[in-house]
């Protein structure tokens, strides 16, 4: 269990971090997520990072890309944009020997949702014929439907697998806000088991890489994505319950996003929370 963590100071500073809240695995950004261009990454900055995260036993899992890309942009500019930011990330998680790249698939802005995921699947095909060698799994989030976006129900995200040429290099990251806010109700048993089967009929569980762990601000089916803490917001205890003791998934990452301030007290107590469901203490 762990969350995602703060990059300030540099990459090679998020393991302590980790560690000072009791996580062991983490999610971070490498580069500024609201910029298109960026520094590039040096080799004494990836062999520092190696070596904290090596030091403090914390596992880095997951990249969270750039939020501006948007695979799925009708307009030409901003989608050359997203591809060669898309693949730098490619390469930034590989220099920092990091497994998952995580990225919303993106938003269609009118143009139609056949149609966005068409240039999500070509996008995403592109940037594979780019980078054969590379070892990052990319790996679709699922979203709150705000707007365009693409990627709130399961059977959008199967449609963009089938139109890839190797499957196998993609996987799922589930964040339990976005799909309650979808219109998934995980908030109690039959819903949550409903969800799950449906999941792996469209797409099978075993693609699930990892989960965001975030309650909801916004009711079910509200398409607004606002993450809340754990317990605190309308999916509540019951659906992370099920979820932390869901035999499925009891080897998969579960990484907190939920709001907190500099000094991650907030990430302590929610993870303090989510072991207490387990009846694990760490």
């Amino acid at each position: 269990m762990g969350a995602h963590m703060s990059i300030a100071g540099g990459v090679a500073t998020a393991p302590a971090r980790a560690v000072a809240v009791g996580a062991n695995t983490i999610q971070i950004f490498t580069r500024n997520n609201t910029q298109w261009k960026t520094k590039p990454l040096t080799g004494e900055e990836a062999l520092l990072f190696a070596e904290n995260a090596r030091r403090t036993g914390v596992s880095v899992f997951a990249v969270h890309s750039c939020y501006l890309i948007n695979l799925a942009s009708p307009d030409k500019e901003i989608l050359s944009k997203s591809r060669e930011a898309f693949i730098d990330e490619m390469d930034r998680a590989d220099a920092l020997d990091i497994p998952c790249l995580v990225f919303h698939p993106g938003a269609h802005m009118g143009a139609g949702e056949e149609k966005g995921i068409q240039r999500i699947a070509d996008s995403l095909n592109w940037a594979l014929d780019k980078r054969p060698r590379s070892k990052v799994t990319l790996t679709l989030e699922t979203t709150a439907g705000q707007g365009t976006s693409l990627g709130h129900r399961f059977d959008q995200l199967a449609a963009i697998l089938e139109k890839m040429a190797p499957p196998e290099r993609l996987a799922i990251c589930v964040d339990t806000c976005h799909i309650f806010a979808a219109g998934y109700d995980i908030s109690a048993e039959a819903g949550y088991n409903e969800t799950f089967r449906s999941f792996d009929s469209t797409l099978g569980a075993g693609r699930i890489k990892l989960f965001h762990v975030n309650d909801s601000k916004t009711p079910l089916n509200s398409r607004v994505d606002r993450h809340e803490h754990i317990g605190k917001g309308k999916i509540g205890l019951e659906g992370f319950r099920l979820l932390m003791n869901d035999q499925r998934f009891v080897n998969t990452p579960m990484i907190l996003e939920t709001p907190k301030g500099p000094d991650g007290k907030e990430d302590i107590v929610n993870l303090k929370t989510l072991r207490k469901l387990t009846g694990r203490r760490n």
